[in-house]
């Protein structure tokens, strides 16, 4: 049985009467307190243990704030590490990186189990059959501790994607373990990495799976001008028919990086594209909002000219797409990549674009 199988499995096996009723999302909005700096693997490994014990009150407080029917948490883009910044690939593995069944987990899955919550979050992770690489993972993990979902990233400017290693990769997971999809009693849940919002192919391909709730984990600026991934995050809800749940950094600690860049405006959307709650800057659990499934399904089975998803028809860009490669698969060999290779890897696709008249 395949990761992606037995993540299904578990997923489907927790369904119950429960799976129709409204809940309360929150897009937990705290601060990244980076471990760029630590001065061993050790001492990093320390600080994730303590921004983990850190992050879990938080989310103990704003339950008890809100109420017991809160039952989903989506966390920040890497909420416990920070990004590389001058770090070589196998040194951010080695100081930063999740193993599959790791302690890093652990401590996550028993603070859904102590919070009997859906927690949902972003980090750096090996994977042992990639030994020499790591990957940007979503995770989502269920109120018994067990991870129902694993998505990994997989549009990256500096970090490997399963793209990148793509004819493996597909012979280990599959399709549906690129595009997963758990099917959950809150409602059958996708993940979008970031920036990722800004690729309408993601969210679509998770759409195709059945997905209702997109879980969008972030690192983001929050302009006083409208930023591009504030506007897609409406649009993927609206074209996809779903709620996204986005929750955004307060702030990253730690790092030469001005501090807020990335701060504020963690969001959850609905189906019609309704901003339902939005935070401002800072640390904030404001932005909670009802869940509601049944509205939703409802809303998917109305005809109509709204119902954007039973009108669409794929196989009119199916040709373009199998014609077109502009970003290649497959770039890395066995030995760990180097940064500036991303960035070659981008100047040739360019170059390769505008002869083709693209651009």
């Amino acid at each position: 049985m395949t990761a992606y199988e037995t993540t299904t499995a578990t997923a489907e096996s927790k369904k119950n009467s429960g799976a129709d009723e409204a809940y309360v999302a929150l897009a937990l909005q705290t601060t990244c307190l980076a471990i760029n700096t630590c001065p061993s693997v050790d001492d990093a490994r320390r600080k994730i243990m303590e921004n983990i014990s850190r992050v879990a009150a938080q989310i103990a407080s704003s339950k008890a704030f809100i109420g017991s029917d809160c039952r989903l948490v989506v966390l920040p883009e890497y909420f416990l590490t920070g990004f590389p910044m001058g770090d070589t690939i196998p040194a951010w593995r080695d100081k930063a990186c999740f193993a599959m069944e790791g302690p890093e987990y652990a401590a996550l899955a028993k603070v859904a189990q102590d919070n009997r919550i859906f927690l949902a979050g972003n980090a750096y992770e090996t994977d042992p059959a990639f030994p020499d690489l790591y990957f940007q993972t979503c995770f989502a993990i269920d109120p018994s501790g067990d991870i129902v979902l694993r998505y990994r990233r997989l549009n990256s400017m500096f970090a490997p994607t399963p793209h990148d290693v793509w004819e493996k990769y597909l012979e280990i997971y599959g399709l549906e373990g690129v595009f997963p999809v758990a099917r959950t009693e809150i409602g059958n849940l996708a993940a979008i990495a970031s920036e990722e919002i800004l690729y309408p192919e993601i969210a679509r391909c998770m759409a195709m799976r059945g997905a209702e709730v997109f879980l969008h984990t972030t690192s983001q600026t929050n302009e006083v001008v409208r930023a591009p991934k504030d506007v897609t995050t409406v649009a993927r809800a609206v074209e996809n028919m779903g709620y996204v749940v986005s929750a955004n950094s307060a702030g990253i600690q730690g790092t030469a990086l001005p501090c807020s860049s990335a701060d504020g405006g963690s969001k959850i959307v609905n189906y019609k594209g309704l901003v339902l709650a939005k935070s401002g800057l800072g640390e904030s659990m404001t932005a909670y909002a009802d869940i509601d499934l049944n509205a939703l399904r409802r809303y998917r089975r109305r005809p109509g000219m709204e119902n954007i998803l039973s009108r669409q028809r794929f196989e009119l860009y199916a040709e373009s797409y199998n014609r077109f490669c502009f970003y290649p698969a497959d770039t890395m060999g066995d030995a760990p990549p180097q940064r500036e290779q991303f960035v070659q890897n981008q100047l040739d696709t360019i170059k390769k674009l505008e002869s083709l008249g693209v651009i």
